[in-house]
């Protein structure tokens, strides 16, 4: 096996980090990428930290037809559940109104050394990176949840997903239509532990 070469650095990846910002559903355009250019941003999304190389994830790409029946599911489940109208109908616009959400199913695998926890971390990890994937590619991405990423009805009848399955991530990918301002960042100061010894 031959020696890797050191590492070079990246100011320009580094700049990209520390300046990322996700783009609200509101914020995104009606376009979406092409078939090719999301399988790209897949492959870069699936190289995450992954014990024991189980995949416990996978994608289920939502197009606008998908997603607008899933806003349909959403409003009856939100019913069902008796949640408050006004939650209701921002779930729904934020389906019907997409054109295309990629979801990051978690699909833990049982294993004897990998515990269930690492894997929902790595499925964690694929949403994060699909979203800086598409924001370094230039479109506009962000990662939601919310109830329906943990409702069974939802997830069985609008997604198929398995009983042992749920949402890591609903990851929303279009064209910008707007730049949103920067939000108050994290003091690391106050949340970093220094252990010399």
């Amino acid at each position: 096996m031959s020696k890797a070469p050191p590492l070079s650095p990246n100011p320009e990846a580094l700049e990209f980090l520390l300046t990322r910002r996700s783009r609200p559903p509101r914020m995104l355009g009606s376009r979406a990428p092409d078939m090719a250019t999301l399988r790209t941003l897949l492959t870069a999304a699936a190289r995450v930290p992954d014990h024991g190389k189980l995949e416990p994830w996978r994608f289920v790409v939502l197009e606008a037809p998908a997603c607008r029946r899933l806003a349909e599911l959403t409003r009856v489940r939100g019913t069902e559940l008796g949640l408050d109208p006004d939650r209701i109908d921002k779930a729904v616009t934020g389906f019907s109104d997409a054109p295309m959400i990629v979801a990051v199913v978690a699909s833990p695998k049982q294993h004897p050394v990998v515990p269930e926890i690492e894997q929902l971390a790595s499925a964690a990890a694929v949403c994060l990176s699909l979203v800086n994937a598409a924001l370094a590619a230039g479109w506009g991405a962000v990662w939601l949840t919310g109830w329906r990423a943990q409702d069974r009805p939802f997830l069985t009848q609008g997604l198929q997903l398995f009983p042992h399955e749920t949402i890591a991530g609903f990851i929303h990918i279009a064209d910008e239509a707007r730049i949103p301002p920067d939000r108050p960042r994290p003091d690391i100061d106050t949340l970093t532990t220094w252990m010399p010894e």
